[in-house]
């Protein structure tokens, strides 16, 4: 079942209503669920699969408490080692340990149900295999969930007392010295190379969440430039002409309080400084929202690269020579489709084409990394009454991740 919504974009996109909590979700957070959950639910259904396995591999149950003490074991052990492995993903994104009193509990857990499982499993008085593997199994899982906050040089040597303990439960049940041996090195190299990938998996989730913070970080040094170059512009505009009007002030008022006539002339003058600096601020503010359509090309390019993107734009070198009215349009198209694209996408490739036919201009700007379940925007709808008023159109339209947006008009715009 899926339902159609407009999208952030503007466009009718069918959602499925299942996938809905996936696709809001960005990348990062997408990850991140898929490292918690690899986590539980190897924790929350190998452990008990295994013990399962493990109980089916014995001849004949002698014990039946035995039995019940490996399945609550197995029970305590699992519940543990998960609420183990949440509070090391929390602690490990705050920089912190977690509880040592929740590591000693969830070993000794483990521990406890590794002994029960070698007393089920020697019911039968008879050597089984599974059973070095169930203390194994058990504490090998406490050491996957440790491994969300231990360092990778911190697992070996857990993972080799493992090994060991596996290797002399094995000599317990009466397997011979040489296979126990070759048994303990087994079961250490295994329960190490599960919590070294479980470690690799947290390490590209830090990865991940390091490179969307880097991707803000770039995101609003961009956007600090662009204020600081505004600001260094309207500094250098009015500094000069704001000192004069100061001193003019001054003079005049000296001049008013010895009755000269020469207050006149300077209160003139003080007007038309001022009547300057107001036109000469009107001219930075036009430059600063400037509609010259080249100026946003080169402003879209600046930006999208800081953020991780690369752009391609074809055509930009007849983008001077469009009239000024269409300019003018056209370059709020451009600063929306930017808008949109640092918004609401994690882009890595953006393509902007201007291409004119006949008395036609079409501009087009396409992006991937489009992420998130459509929602309603105002932006596209403003664009469209801007366009629609000059006898142009837009096309907005999503295709998988992939999002594009065609501004139509014609050259003869009024101004």
């Amino acid at each position: 079942m899926s339902t159609a919504r407009i999208g952030r974009y503007g466009s009718m996109t069918a959602v499925p209503t299942v996938s809905r909590w996936w696709v809001s979700r960005t990348a990062p957070q997408r990850i991140d669920l898929y490292t918690r959950w690899s986590f539980y639910g190897w924790i929350g259904a190998g452990l008990p699969l295994f013990t399962f396995a493990v109980l089916g591999s014995v001849a004949e149950v002698v014990s039946r408490a035995a039995v019940v003490a490996f399945l609550v074991g197995t029970a305590v052990t699992t519940v543990l080692a998960v609420v183990l492995a949440a509070r090391g993903l929390e602690a490990h994104r705050v920089g912190r340990a977690v509880s040592p009193v929740l590591v000693v509990a969830a070993f000794g857990a483990a521990l406890a149900t590794g002994a029960a499982g070698l007393w089920a499993c020697a019911g039968d008085g008879e050597y089984t295999e599974g059973a070095p593997w169930s203390l194994a199994l058990s504490l090998g899982m406490v050491l996957t969930a440790c491994s969300t906050v231990w360092a990778t040089r911190w697992l070996a040597a857990p993972a080799a007392v493992i090994g060991a303990l596996g290797g002399v439960a094995a000599l317990v049940e009466g397997a011979p010295l040489g296979p126990s041996a070759a048994l303990a090195a087994v079961l250490g190299l295994t329960v190490y190379a599960v919590a070294l990938a479980f470690r690799f998996s947290v390490w590209v989730l830090d990865v991940v969440l390091e490179m969307e913070r880097t991707r803000g970080v770039q995101l609003q040094l961009a956007v600090a430039e662009e204020r600081l170059r505004f600001s260094r512009d309207l500094h250098d505009v009015m500094g000069r002409n704001l000192s004069a009007i100061a001193v003019k002030s001054q003079l005049a008022g000296e001049l008013v309080r010895r009755s000269r006539p020469e207050a006149a002339d300077e209160v003139a003058d003080i007007s038309r400084i001022a009547e300057e600096s107001l036109r000469e601020v009107r001219e930075v503010v036009r430059g600063y929202r400037s509609t010259d359509l080249t100026g946003e090309l080169a402003g879209a390019r600046s930006v999208l690269r800081a953020a991780g993107a690369t752009v391609t734009v074809r055509g930009e070198d007849g983008a001077g020579a469009l009239p000024e009215p269409v300019q003018a349009a056209l370059g709020w198209v451009v600063r929306e489709a930017v808008t949109n694209v640092l918004r609401h996408s994690e882009a890595g490739e953006c393509t902007i084409a201007l291409d004119e036919t006949d008395g036609e201009v079409r501009l087009t700007v396409g992006n991937d990394g489009v992420t998130g379940e459509p929602g309603t925007g105002n932006g596209l709808t403003g664009l469209r009454e801007r366009l629609s008023a000059a006898g142009g159109t837009l096309e907005a339209g999503r295709d998988g991740d992939r999002f594009t947006l065609t501004a139509t008009l014609p050259t003869g715009v009024p101004a």
